[in-house]
This record gives structure tokens, C-alpha cells and sequence, in this order.
């Protein structure tokens, strides 16, 4: 192969494009397509950088097309400089317009409809025109290890753990507790003494496992001695969750920066029960190496400032 510096050169970008359209769309009828150019110029783009690098970058069968272990190190490291171009324009718009700009974000539905809502609401007040785009994940690995590592969020909250990899920058926001909670009109919420051990035939909504909050709900149960109550629902959807506490039949557990900001209009009671288990930390996920633009910066101020509260323990 030719030195480095050459070939960097003879690279154009619009032709890592094309590779990547036709990757993932599997065709090059289709990346043409997608790209609005001629099959010959998706044809000619590809061999243009298999020419430049020497090797072979796609292999052509029967069921349409596939990256070569070439061509998936190139598209790996491609994302990459696609990425830097993307937040240097964002970051001009922001330097021509501050109060313009777009954010990808992620979390699991705890946090969605709890902290992240209420920093979006206060970012977007004194910013109106920033757009922000919401990814809702099942658990935190989907987002740290998968949309955060290919870089499709610019940041992402949630509860951190000791597994967190290296190549991530964590930052704590507060230290999180879970409460158990009834809607208003249940029977249990006029008692003024609960023990954990009456409401094990009772019907539960609880968190699926494997999850970070079906297992801290698991834990504390088994830490007070008891067994994990067979529950009457499984879910991680809130809308479903606050639907059923309504009627007055059901408990739950819920984090305390939902019942904080997400549940204000919902009439529910926190039953007196401390479960016997440590509050666990809630920050914001970043790729370590990767700067953050300046809307980022601006939503990662706003999110310290909602949650200081709750770090105060108030």
C-alpha cells in the first residue's frame, strides 16, 4: 500500500458515503437510490476506493452485497470522522445562532419521564428554537454500549454501575432511591405503618429482570427476607404503570426523580416502607474522547441544575 499520507489525500469523503449506503442498504441499485446518483457512479465511487487502498472492500454474491473485513475497518473508523463534521457544523450554527442547535438524547423510561423531561422543559424555555431528539431504551446497555459507541446520541442518563467501560466518561448527578407507592384510593394508603411482608399476596406491577430496576427490586426483597411477590404486571411502560395505580388495586416501585417530575398530576401515595437497600447513582454518559458540543454543554448545566435537588436530598 502506498504511505498513509497519500492515500488520506487521494480519499474523497462522498465516496465513504457511498460505501456506506451501499452496506447498509445491502444493494447498490439501492444505495443509488437512496443517494439519487446512477448505479455506474456508485459503481465507479467503490472502486475509486478500493484503487486508492489496495484492496478489496465489498464482496458481490447471490443475496446482495457485504462488507470485506476491509471495508468494515474502514466504515468503522469512518463513523468517526462523519461524526467530527457533524458537531463542527452544529457547533458553527451554535457560534452564528446560540439559541439554535440539536440534541441527540437517551435514556431508559425512569429517567424519560422523570429528569430528562423536566431538563428539557426548563432547556427549552430559555432556548426555544433547540430541537431535541429522544431515544427511549429498554436497559442501559442498548444505550451505553450501542447507540453511545456508535455515536448516535451525543449523551445519555441513567443509572451507572461499576461496569461501565473505560472508553465512557461518567459524571453523578444524585444518588437514587426506590419507594414503594399505591394510588390514592388504595387501602393501603391510609395506613400509617406498612410492613414490606404484608403486601406479598398483594397484585404488583414490577420491572421485568433482567433490569437495573427488576434487580434493585429483587434485592430488596430479598434483603428484608422475603421473596420476590409474583407480579399481576410486567412492564416497563409508565403510561401503563400510572394507569393501573389509579385504580387503587395495584403497588409499584417507582425512582424518586419520576415521583419528583414525572407523576406531579397523578394522584398517588408513598407508602411508609424504607426498602433495605442503598440509593444508587444516576449521571450523564459520554464517549470519553469525544468533545461535546456546545448545546450539549449547555443541556449537561440545565441537567446539574434540575437535579440538585434531589443531590441535596431535598
Amino acid at each position: 500500500m502506498e504511505s498513509i499520507d497519500r492515500v488520506t489525500r487521494r480519499l474523497k469523503l462522498q465516496n465513504l458515503r457511498v460505501l456506506d449506503a451501499v452496506v447498509r442498504s445491502g444493494s447498490m441499485a439501492r444505495a443509488a437510490g437512496e443517494l439519487h446518483i446512477s448505479q455506474p457512479a456508485i459503481s465507479k465511487a467503490i472502486g475509486e476506493l478500493e484503487h486508492t487502498l489496495g484492496v478489496r472492500l465489498l464482496d458481490r454474491g447471490r443475496y446482495g452485497v457485504e462488507p470485506t473485513a476491509y471495508g468494515r475497518a474502514l466504515l468503522r473508523r469512518s463513523a468517526t470522522v462523519f461524526d467530527e463534521l457533524r458537531e463542527s457544523v452544529k457547533e458553527i450554527e451554535y457560534l452564528s445562532d446560540p439559541t439554535a442547535g440539536e440534541l441527540r438524547l437517551g435514556a431508559v423510561e425512569g429517567i424519560v419521564a422523570g429528569l430528562l423531561a423536566a431538563t428539557i422543559e426548563r432547556l427549552s424555555r430559555r432556548h426555544p428554537r433547540i430541537i431535541f431528539h429522544v431515544t427511549t431504551a429498554l436497559t442501559h446497555n442498548t444505550l451505553y454500549a450501542h447507540d453511545l459507541r456508535e455515536r448516535k446520541l451525543d449523551l445519555a442518563i441513567g443509572r451507572l454501575t461499576s461496569s461501565t467501560e473505560d472508553e465512557f466518561k461518567t459524571e453523578v448527578l444524585f444518588n437514587e432511591q426506590l419507594y414503594v407507592v399505591v394510588g390514592s384510593t388504595s387501602p393501603w394508603a391510609r395506613r400509617r405503618r406498612v410492613r414490606l411482608a404484608e403486601l406479598a399476596n398483594e397484585p404488583w406491577i414490577l420491572a421485568p429482570e433482567p433490569s437495573i430496576l427488576g434487580s434493585l427490586i429483587a434485592e430488596a426483597f430479598h434483603a428484608s427476607g422475603l421473596e420476590v411477590p409474583r407480579a399481576t404486571v410486567l412492564t416497563f411502560s409508565l403510561p401503563i404503570r400510572n394507569g393501573l395505580l389509579a385504580s387503587g388495586r395495584y403497588l409499584t416501585v417507582l425512582p424518586g426523580n419520576v415521583l419528583r417530575f414525572g407523576v406531579n398530576y397523578l394522584p398517588l401515595k408513598l407508602l411508609p416502607i424504607e426498602l433495605p437497600i442503598k440509593p444508587r447513582p444516576v449521571g450523564i454518559v459520554t464517549l470519553r474522547n469525544r468533545t461535546l458540543n456546545p448545546v450539549a454543554q449547555l443541556f449537561l448545566d440545565c441537567a446539574r441544575e434540575v437535579a440538585r435537588p434531589l443531590a441535596e436530598g431535598k
